[in-house]
């Protein structure tokens, strides 16, 4: 008579251990999907301070760029540490507040764009694809259709004057 009690026991511990598996699988596939939805979420994050800070740079280029005495050449920055000391002048002129780090890879580590003997602009290294592709504001309408953010070109507009 033992021996018969014991098949439904096996039984019931075979059907909870398949539950508990089954369990322990869509707790890991909901956990893969909710790390995918934090990183898609971090990069835009990222993306939209790299267009702010892309911006930044930009703006203090053009601002040393423009920034010049009388009588004297417009010049464009040798480095970005003129940007935040511009010593042309007797009182040093600070065109932006600090050097921000790329923000797609979290290190000072821009490209720099040369013209005219100095700093025209950055941009960053990462060859990730942007998920913004369209609806720039018109200061950044070049990046729509990057491949990626390593196309996104942070540099002054020179016009027919300069």
């Amino acid at each position: 008579m033992g021996g018969n009690r014991t098949k439904p026991l096996r039984r019931q511990a075979g059907a909870v251990l398949l539950l508990v598996l089954l369990f322990v699988l869509m707790t890991t596939m909901a956990a893969g999907g909710m790390a995918q939805i934090y990183q898609t979420q971090t990069q835009r994050e990222k993306e939209v301070e790299l267009l702010f800070v892309g911006d930044q740079y930009r703006r203090a280029i053009t601002s040393y760029y423009n920034t010049f005495a009388p009588g004297a050449p417009r010049s464009l920055p040798p480095n970005l540490d003129a940007l935040l000391y511009d010593d042309r002048f007797p009182s040093p002129i600070q065109h932006l507040r600090r050097l921000y780090p790329d923000p797609m890879t979290g290190q000072l580590d821009w490209v720099l764009i040369t013209d005219r003997g100095g700093i025209a602009g950055v941009h960053s290294r990462s060859q990730l694809a942007p998920f913004k592709t369209s609806d720039f504001a018109e200061t950044d309408k070049q990046f729509e259709g990057a491949q990626s953010y390593a196309a996104w070109n942070f540099s002054i507009k020179f016009n027919e004057r300069n």
